[in-house]
């Protein structure tokens, strides 16, 4: 099969979809290499966050070439990718961020395959502008419906595109995010090195995600000042947004800021020393496509507790802890209960990294291919 990718998330996303399409590809690469894989992105992009993949014969990226492709990447991106298409022989094309080119898949020349992440702009509203949750609807709604297959990330996300697009559930998969292993192996030098980094000599909870009001982070800062443990620490790793000065507000409003570390851009080696220091990772997010640091925090060995609603029990399964993501009580009992018994910690963490097996590189490499033969054998 010879298979092409809309790789601008590849290319330019350090976090979220451009870590999924790079995880995606890179799985595809490495066990199914029988395969052709073209990546098609606006413009090359900060070329370090995919170096690595354009290392495998099979994979090749390709940037517009046309005088109009490269000052209009949008234009291109929808109705300019019919030449490399056909240059490359594709036989499919893999929507990997919401959305397909419009171009694309009206005139179904190729198959069609579109991953759908999830509906947060239509599940919590109040978190979006009007004119972005118009223009999410109307797009990833029309590439749902149009796609001959949809991937949703969770059975969570399923739900909602088959009840809020109306696409049959028939025509939608569910295959996992997958998680890259670096967190399974960490040297004690990094946690050291990220506590001299950030002055953390003692325990210390950790939050990693940007820092959005969706993600809930105001929720942890008001348990950290319930528990009866007045030197444990809060450090938030993630993107800086204007929810931060809540986050701040409210930390100094509980006494308990000096305890409060929000940490941006930091390197994947002090973040992989912070993962592994931290005595519990809290993640209380109202909704998400799937819960990717829940995964991370488990394969550095540290228990989780994530939040009820959406799909955060499918990331961390049924032998982590879920709070009410606004019951900060509840929360606050959950962490006190992990920091007083180290055999509550262990038995969580290795029920735990035995349930994240499922989501290996090779695991999701064999469901992708079974899709894509579908694809185009119902298309014969």
């Amino acid at each position: 099969m010879n298979i092409a990718f809309d790789a601008k998330r590849i290319t330019h996303n350090r976090t979220g979809l451009g870590n999924y399409s790079r995880f995606l590809v890179k799985a595809l690469a490495e066990y199914s290499p029988e395969n052709n894989y073209l990546l098609l992105s606006p413009s090359v992009g900060q070329r370090e966050l995919y170096a690595d993949l354009l290392e495998y014969r099979s994979l090749s990226l390709r940037t517009p070439r046309s005088p109009l492709g490269k000052p209009f990447p949008s234009l291109w991106r929808n109705w300019g990718i019919g030449h490399s298409l056909s240059e490359h022989k594709i036989d499919l094309y893999h929507g990997l961020s919401n959305e397909l080119p419009i171009g694309l898949y009206k005139s179904r020349r190729v198959g069609t395959v579109v991953t759908i992440h999830d509906l947060a702009f239509v599940r919590c509203p109040e978190f979006y502008k009007p004119a972005d949750r118009l223009l999410y609807r109307l797009k990833y709604g029309a590439s749902a419906r149009n796609a001959d297959h949809v991937i949703a990330i969770s059975h969570a996300t399923k739900r909602d595109v088959v009840e809020i697009f109306g696409v049959p559930e028939e025509r939608i998969s569910v295959v996992y995010q997958g998680c890259a292993t670096r967190y399974a192996h960490i040297a004690p030098e990094a946690e050291a090195e990220a506590r001299r980094q950030y002055g953390l000599s003692g325990r210390y909870l950790l939050f990693v995600g940007s820092i959005e009001e969706r993600k809930n982070l105001k929720l942890v800062v008001q348990a950290l000042s319930l528990l009866e443990d007045r030197e444990i620490s809060l450090v938030a790793v993630g993107k800086r947004t204007p929810y931060c000065a809540i986050v701040e507000a409210e930390a100094r409003r509980l006494r308990v800021r000096s305890r409060v570390q929000l940490l941006h851009d930091i390197s994947d080696n002090m973040l992989s020393g912070l993962y592994r220091g931290a005595e519990v990772f809290v993640y209380p997010s109202r909704l998400e496509g799937f819960g990717i640091p829940l995964i991370e925090a488990l394969q550095a060995g540290t228990p989780v507790i994530g939040a009820t609603g959406s799909c955060l029990e499918e990331a961390a399964g049924p032998d982590s802890l879920y709070t009410d993501p606004d019951d900060a009580d509840m929360l606050a009992s959950m962490i006190s209960q992990l920091l007083a018994s180290e055999e509550l910690r262990d038995r969580l963490v290795s029920r735990g990294q035995l349930y994240i097996q499922r989501f290996s590189p090779k695991t999701i490499a064999r469901e992708l291919r079974g899709i894509y033969e579908r694809v185009l054998l119902e298309r014969d």
